[in-house]
């Protein structure tokens, strides 16, 4: 990482609010990130839930029509839900535009047997219950890097830590990135640090989280850090938007990522929830462009991230077992 300087961008409404006496306080340099993506900008954009081949022709015809910059394209029902070749369609589209794609690794908690996950706490939520589990993660995550694909998404600590031990050791492409989940994000500096240090490329963090929060997290660490500026309803509905210009200066490097509420939830996709799910990415690109307006008016949209670019510099880590 970089430092640059982070300078405020126009607050929403601000002028006139002035005008009227009522203008906030002034900006404190203090809780501004220092950091940047390598190679310079301090944000990139990510559209989620892209669930298929006809979902991302979907998503990349429509940030053409648009000019939505897409620096990143996830998938949530994950590897073990997509044939070799679909996975090689999209692993072929997106690498001809030069956009990272990133697919969930295997079983997880809240889908298989276990039942915790429907009591009121939630159980283990998301994480791998129990060696096989694990190993469904290692086995997407071999299947999905020999197809060409680079980034994978990670809901478990110690699929986590397995899945770095393998980049270290050869077992995966040197090149691979590692993304960890909303659904484990820590919501703490200490908690952030640990999960760069357990291999994470770049780190969701709760959409709910305050702008101080995202400041104390950048004191201890620069791994880049993902949010949704629209969260989905399983993960809190929370659209901030107007906030944007502000969530980059103190988080970044900071993923922009445009998700949607008041959608009905598409995982496992099946092509039984084909027109939804085709309407739905349709529509979080349409979310990034408002999102990226937004940005242009305030004057904030000059510091995006080259794209092409997806590496996530030199971050820190436990030591390895030999």
């Amino acid at each position: 990482m970089t430092d640059a300087p982070a300078t405020a961008a126009r607050r929403p409404g601000e002028p006139a609010l002035a005008a009227l006496g009522l203008g906030a306080p002034p900006v404190s340099a203090a809780d501004a990130s220092p950091h940047t993506f390598p190679g310079g900008g301090r944000w990139r954009t990510e559209i989620p839930s892209c669930e298929g081949p006809e979902a991302l022709a979907v998503v990349l015809k429509e940030s053409s029509l648009l000019e939505v910059p897409i620096h990143r394209i996830s998938q949530g029902s994950g590897v073990w839900m997509l044939t070799d070749a679909e996975i090689t369609e999209m692993a072929e589209a997106t690498a001809e535009r030069d956009i990272e794609l990133c697919l969930f690794t295997g079983p997880r908690g809240s889908w298989d047997t276990g039942g915790s996950t429907r009591t009121d706490s939630g159980g283990a939520g998301a994480r791998a219950r129990g060696h096989d589990a694990v190993a469904g993660c290692v086995e997407d995550a071999l299947r999905a890097t020999e197809l060409g694909v680079r980034c994978l998404l990670v809901a478990d600590e110690g699929v986590l830590w397995t899945l770095h031990r393998a980049r270290t050791a050869g077992l995966l492409p040197a090149d691979t990135t590692l993304k960890a989940s909303a659904l484990i994000g820590p919501v703490n500096p200490a908690s952030y640090a640990v999960y760069e240090m357990l291999g994470a490329d770049s780190i969701n963090v709760p959409s709910d989280l305050t702008l101080p929060h995202l400041t104390e997290i950048r004191r201890v660490s620069a791994a880049p850090m993902d949010m949704y500026i629209e969260a989905p309803d399983d993960l809190g509905g929370y659209v901030r938007m107007y906030e944007v210009a502000e969530l980059i200066r103190r988080g970044a490097p900071l993923y922009l990522k445009f998700g949607l509420s008041k959608a009905p939830g598409i995982y496992p996709y099946g092509h039984h929830m084909r027109d939804l799910t085709l309407a739905t990415a349709r529509e979080r690109v349409r979310r990034g462009r408002l999102a990226l307006d937004l940005l242009a008016r305030h004057g904030a949209e000059g510091d995006m991230a080259p794209l092409g670019s997806r590496l996530p510099g030199t971050l820190r880590r436990f030591d390895t077992p030999s």
